[in-house]
């Protein structure tokens, strides 16, 4: 059959070599052969678009071995390649693949164990400190209350109407030092030896300057107490003098300095 239908090709290439056999065999071929077959040049170019090349002279046979060895080489250069330009997704897979999850699960335990308030999954907890050494500890913080001028001339008249302004806000300072385990979630409750809460009136600036300190002997530290107490303290001027004036502002409020415990004595600015 194959035979046959090379044969036929060559008559067809060639029509005017032994015209005399094309006419002898012509109308045996056509008997055997798939008339749609006999479009050589329609095979040809079915076969390259097929295998990448023009067929051999036959028409028939293609190359007898494939050469993969550039494809190869493109796919080991892609596995080697970094992500850099790649998108999200390809760069996360390619960090999973440098680091070991051993390597990333110390790394968060590590970062966790910074933050005491954390536990190891991430949720809030109140910390231990039952291993912790009673030590002597203070904290002063402060804050400031901008009054402006008209109101700041009836507090210092005492004419406003609700009152002594400067001494309800020194006593509810007091107060709010003592509750700040009730406020502030995750605070211990302490036993507080001493609180001290100071108002003093600045005509520079038409403020009150507030000043807090807390002290105790504990395993825990007193800061919060302190930024409590002159928190709740500018609070309750707000509250006494915001009938005369809505535009009363609380700033500035921060630690300043505190002593004792493992990291010992600290202040702003040193």
């Amino acid at each position: 059959m194959f035979s046959r239908l090379r044969h036929a090709v060559f008559l067809r290439r060639f029509p005017a070599v032994n015209a005399p056999m094309k006419r002898a065999f012509s109308s045996k071929i056509q008997d055997e052969i798939d008339p749609q077959m006999m479009n050589i040049d329609e095979l040809n170019q079915e076969m390259k678009s097929i295998f990448g090349e023009k067929p051999s002279p036959d028409g028939f046979s293609g190359p007898a071995t494939m050469d993969f060895s550039e494809l190869k080489s493109k796919v080991e250069s892609l596995k080697s390649t970094k992500p850099e330009n790649s998108d999200l997704l390809s760069h996360i897979e390619y960090q999973k693949s440098t680091h070991s999850s051993k390597e990333l699960a110390s790394k968060v335990a590590s970062d966790l164990s910074k933050l005491t308030h954390v536990g190891i999954s991430g949720e809030a907890q109140m910390v231990d400190v039952s291993s912790k050494d009673n030590t002597k500890r203070t904290a002063l913080a402060c804050c400031k209350v901008f009054l402006g001028k008209r109101v700041f001339d009836l507090v210092l008249a005492n004419q406003m109407g609700k009152g002594d302004v400067l001494g309800v806000a020194k006593i509810a300072g007091i107060n709010g030092a003592k509750q700040t385990s009730s406020l502030i979630p995750l605070c211990h409750n302490i036993a507080l030896t001493h609180v001290r809460v100071d108002l003093r009136l600045n005509p520079e600036d038409f403020s009150v300057d507030i000043e807090g300190e807390a002290s105790c002997t504990g395993k825990t530290g007193v800061e919060m107490e302190a930024m409590t107490a002159v928190s709740v303290a500018g609070l309750t001027v707000y509250d006494m003098c915001k009938a005369a004036s809505k535009d009363i502002s609380i700033t500035d409020v921060r630690l300043e300095r505190k002593t004792g415990g493992k990291s010992g004595y600290w202040s702003r600015g040193e």
